[in-house]
């Protein structure tokens, strides 16, 4: 019963964000993600009470998965040089969103209606952690706070992926903007060594 369960959690899942790619936030219903999925509108309320629990469920799933291969990588990085360590986690991080990047762009869209800013906080505070504990094991030691550089680190990273995946042609920008990004993250890497740090006198 239990893998039947998930199955079929797994089956409405996809169909959600299938039906939502499809025809959009506003005519997507119950109703027809039931039927994409192939079970009786009875089996999804059972596990989703409304359209808007089942487009938050969707939600957190998706962003799990980035969140998963961040946490992987921040794991594989540890012990080498900061340096070492943006390159490969902000690689990871747009590979990550690009391999899905229309299901990104859709829940941009309906974020806002499903209280999508807490579901990604949630998910922000488990990148964080992970960043700050990778950055902790750096091969030299950092002029700065982990958490501070982590969370300029993680705005920056976010930003930009926002716009890429808004930007209408990601896939021709991806290589140009993830370059770039890498060599911001990387000279604020650099000044932050050679700088007091904030909230020092003489800052």
């Amino acid at each position: 019963m239990q893998a039947r369960s998930t199955a079929s959690v797994d089956a409405i899942l996809q169909a959600a964000i299938q039906v939502l790619l499809q025809v959009g936030k506003e005519r997507l219903t119950t109703t027809r993600v039931a039927h994409r999925a192939g079970v009786s509108i009875g089996t999804l309320y059972q596990y989703f009470p409304n359209k808007t629990a089942l487009l938050q469920a969707a939600l957190k799933r998706h962003l799990a998965e980035v969140v998963s291969v961040v946490e992987h990588e921040c794991r594989e990085q540890q012990g080498k040089t900061a340096r070492q360590m943006f390159t490969a986690l902000i690689t990871s991080f747009l590979n990550a969103k690009m391999r899905k990047a229309k299901t990104s762009v859709a829940f941009y869209s309906v974020s806002s209606d499903i209280d999508g800013a807490a579901i990604a906080q949630q998910m922000e505070a488990r990148v964080s952690k992970a960043i700050v504990r990778m950055l902790s094991t750096a091969s030299a030691p950092l002029n700065a706070d982990p958490q501070l550089i982590a969370d300029m680190l993680q705005g920056t990273m976010s930003g930009v992926t926002r716009r890429l995946l808004e930007s209408g042609m990601p896939e021709q920008r991806f290589e140009i903007l993830k370059n770039e990004l890498i060599f911001l993250a990387c000279a604020y890497l650099d000044a932050s060594s050679t700088r007091d740090s904030p909230g020092s006198a003489g800052a």
